[in-house]
């Protein structure tokens, strides 16, 4: 999108005010389809910061996730968790991941997430 979605921007802000993880969002960007639910930015953050800590190659980088997030503005960015990429039936990872994605870059969107089948 050349102008970001209002109401989508309206639902990131609504997150980011509330600290709720409850919504659950589905969008199109870059030809992939992210299904899960939202978190505020500082809960997203948190959270890949322990991820990156846990790991021994990786440890270094999770000082770069601790930093407080912009506040000044609307919100720029959907922050996923517990989110799969969804390519055919298959939900990828299984497990659910974290994404960071420009609202910028979502071309279509809709609240709820998709099921999908690893049948």
């Amino acid at each position: 999108m050349s102008k970001p979605d209002e109401l989508l921007v309206d639902v990131a802000a609504l997150v980011e005010s509330g600290q709720s993880n409850q919504m659950s969002l589905t969008v199109v960007t870059g030809g992939a389809v992210i299904t899960g639910r939202l978190a505020p930015e500082a809960v997203w953050r948190q959270r890949v910061s322990e991820v990156l800590t846990d790991s021994a190659r990786l440890g270094d980088f999770s000082v770069i996730f601790t930093a407080a997030p912009r506040e000044e503005g609307p919100p720029t960015h959907l922050h996923f968790h517990v989110a799969r990429i969804l390519q055919g039936a298959v939900g990828i990872p299984e497990t659910g991941g974290m994404y960071r994605v420009s609202i910028a870059d979502v071309s279509a969107w809709t609240v709820g997430d998709f099921s999908y089948s690893d049948h």
